[in-house]
């Protein structure tokens, strides 16, 4: 078997940080009862391995006792969340990516100059549920481009569309042409809202799945960007697999002789990944090669809130930055030497 495991793949920078504020939380405030809403990514184990150590994700702020220490999740929340949390005196610490937060700011700027916002993604998911909350009166979510046509718009030339931002580049592309199509006035935003490191893994995967049999994604099945992996090596004509760990392999989908691609949503932590490499050369032999599609080096800082609990507590976390780079892979570790190969984006 030969297998290509793509980089970049697993936790980006937004989710690495929201995983270590968590870490961080529980170091700071030792025997302290903290509380997430929401599950802090979407990946079952990163949700399972803080429960071990005492975390308590909650759906309703009034889980949390008042006073409680309580973290956003990385998705975001709306304002009306934030308002509760405040009533209920909470101590919030948010760790809400970045870039979610700058699909927020536009859409609040947006609302404020009196456009319509086409909002596109899953109308449930939790990012739009905290995105929407910005503006909900100036807010229309679509999510597919059969609903293009049925839009009820007040002014054709006061429109603008933002994007989730774990969406396929494929599957927001054809909903943005539907709307351009029909609203050729409307507004975009200024740069991309899909994250850089979605499309970046998604980017891999329709480079290299169409040389291989089957596409691996290390993923949970409530995590958006790990779906969409799946769905764009189907699109390029190559099955793929959606997984949480090797536990969920089924070895009927194999011979044992292929070339199979191994890639990870960015809620997914490495050592699975590894896991997976691991176990399939040891039933099937082979090679691992580690293709090299872009070199991700964006880096984020903790959040003020954390920052603050820290020095009040002699900690400083001032100088502290999650980034995160390509994994190192070993034979120890992954079962193979990694034989990287350069490839041009």
């Amino acid at each position: 078997m030969h297998l290509i495991l793509a980089n970049p793949r697993g936790f980006c920078a937004g989710v690495q940080m929201a995983v270590d504020v968590v870490a961080q939380t529980i170091s700071l405030l030792p025997g302290e009862k903290i509380y997430v809403y929401h599950e802090i990514v979407h990946n079952k184990h990163v949700v399972g391995r803080f429960q071990q150590q005492g975390v308590e994700f909650v759906e309703s702020l009034d889980d949390v006792p008042e006073g409680g220490i309580l973290v956003f999740s990385a998705h975001g929340v709306s304002p009306q969340v934030r308002e509760h949390a405040r009533q209920r005196r909470l101590q919030t610490i948010d760790a809400t990516c970045p870039l979610v937060t700058k699909v927020h700011s536009e859409c609040i700027r947006y609302a404020r100059q009196g456009y319509q916002i086409l909002l596109i993604g899953h109308a449930n998911h939790q990012e739009v549920v905290g995105t929407r909350g910005e503006a909900p009166d100036a807010v229309t979510v679509v999510e597919s481009a059969e609903e293009v046509a049925h839009l009820n718009v007040r002014d054709e030339s006061k429109l603008v569309y933002l994007t989730q931002t774990t969406l396929s580049t494929d599957d927001a592309g054809v909903i943005i042409a539907a709307l351009k199509k029909r609203f050729p006035q409307m507004k975009e935003p200024p740069s991309s809202d899909i994250c850089y490191a979605t499309t970046n893994r998604q980017h891999a995967v329709r480079q290299i799945a169409p040389e291989c049999d089957l596409v691996l994604v290390i993923g949970s099945k409530n995590s958006s960007n790990s779906v969409r992996l799946t769905e764009i090596s189907q699109n390029v004509g190559t099955p793929a697999r959606l997984i949480d760990d090797v536990s969920e392999l089924d070895w009927s989908w194999f011979k044992g002789d292929e070339t199979v691609m191994i890639t990870a949503g960015a809620s997914a932590p490495e050592d699975l990944v590894a896991d997976l490499c691991r176990v399939l050369l040891e039933r099937f032999g082979g090679d691992l090669e580690q293709r090299e599609i872009f070199n991700e080096d964006v880096e984020f800082g903790l959040p003020i809130s954390l920052k603050r609990m820290g020095k009040a507590r002699g900690v400083d976390l001032d100088e502290s930055r999650i980034r995160v780079g390509a994994p190192k892979v070993t034979k120890e570790l992954y079962g193979a030497v990694a034989l990287t190969v350069s490839a041009k984006s």
